[in-house]
């Protein structure tokens, strides 16, 4: 009851919910600002016995040979067997318009069997992007998110503790060349692309310029022309357009989170009138074997007599309920809350709803 409580207050408060204005910039992405992904292979240090086993991941020992020799350690033909480092990948997201010498965080992964990166310092590790060029040098200490303990008969790990993060851990060195002020049309792509929405953002945009400079291409797109705008640059243009407030159009959706039995339903969710009847059907199997041993001082061996007990049971069901097509999301809401049955149930009968075609909504499971 306590889950179906949770999933008919997640559904009221969407139908509380009513679509308000929302800020362009929050709406759409703009032609040319746009972040670039960096990436990286470099080794921890410093870990307390938590480290890639050699054996196990033999990159380890290569990356370590080679920063050794960098700084003028010969180590040709040493065996190395220690435990406090580990190789990792570093990921980070260069942010549109970075100067060089401004610093980003950076995501630090293990990718050979080391149990932690607790404590451990990234050596300097350069960062590359598509091209295969160097954006960005990282190197700090790793901030792990969990914590593993071990004995000799058993082990605990909460979290994640083989990846963390390093706040402000890489310095930007090359900048992405690209010319914003030369632009002369940048385009608005929506995040959600909607022909009403990019409707509603074109008339936005025309309006407060007093004049066409907005034109919508597709449901997905709004193109601006920056001469039309009479702006000083396109940044200035662009300070304009992004504040202006736009109410979009939500579609109809119901999404459910099958693992956590989670349902969430839009305003505009509406639904046919439709008969449902649900039941269950619990199938319980348990073995029980029985060790069946020979008469004291008689030749023979023990034998296992395998016992089973199969119970079936039928729960019953609901019967035939019928809910009349509702008009709104708390007349939906009403309708499938008097079936009494559980979330999980709940996403079942609205599967087979949408199946049936009385569900008329975007149906996605996660």
């Amino acid at each position: 009851m306590r889950m179906l409580a949770s999933a008919i207050l997640l559904m009221l408060m969407a139908a509380q919910v009513t679509a308000s204005p929302i800020r362009i910039r929050d709406l759409v992405e703009f032609d040319g600002v746009r972040g670039n992904d960096l990436i990286g292979y470099g080794l921890v240090v410093g870990l307390n016995g938590t480290g890639d086993g050699i054996r196990n991941a033999p990159f380890t020992e290569e990356i370590m040979t080679n920063i050794l020799e960098r700084l003028g350690v010969n180590v040709s033909g040493e065996q190395f067997r220690p435990q406090n480092v580990a190789a990792v990948f570093v990921t980070a997201s260069l942010p549109p318009f970075s100067r060089a010498g401004s610093q980003i965080d950076i995501t630090v992964s293990a990718i050979g069997d080391a149990d932690s990166l607790l404590g451990g310092t990234l050596v300097m590790t350069p960062l590359t992007a598509a091209d295969g060029e160097i954006y960005a040098v990282a190197q700090g200490t790793v901030i792990a998110g969990g914590a593993s303990a071990e004995g000799d008969g058993a082990r605990v790990v909460q979290g994640v503790p083989t990846a963390g993060v390093v706040p402000s851990g890489a310095r930007i060195e090359r900048e992405v060349e690209f010319d914003f002020s030369a632009l002369r049309d940048i385009r608005l792509a929506l995040r959600t692309p909607d022909f009403t929405t990019a409707a509603r953002i074109e008339g936005a945009i025309n309006a407060e310029f007093g004049r066409r400079v907005a034109v919508m291409l597709d449901s997905g797109t709004v193109t601006l022309d920056v001469a039309a705008t009479r702006s000083a640059s396109p940044a200035h243009a662009l300070s304009r357009v992004e504040n202006l407030f736009v109410e979009p159009e939500i579609r109809a959706r119901v999404v459910v989170d099958q693992r956590s039995g989670t349902i969430v339903m839009g305003e505009d969710v509406r639904i046919s009138r439709v008969a449902i009847a649900q039941g269950n059907l619990t199938l319980r199997i348990e073995e029980r074997p029985i060790a069946v041993q020979p008469n004291p001082f008689a030749e023979g061996e023990t034998v296992i007599v395998p016992r089973t007990d199969v119970d079936l049971v039928e729960e019953p069901g609901t019967g035939l309920a019928e809910i009349s097509g509702g008009t709104s999301l708390s007349e939906v809401v009403a309708g499938l809350n008097a079936l009494g049955v559980s979330p999980r149930d709940m996403i079942d009968i609205l599967n087979s709803i949408q199946a049936a075609g009385a569900l008329h909504a975007e149906f996605i499971v996660r």
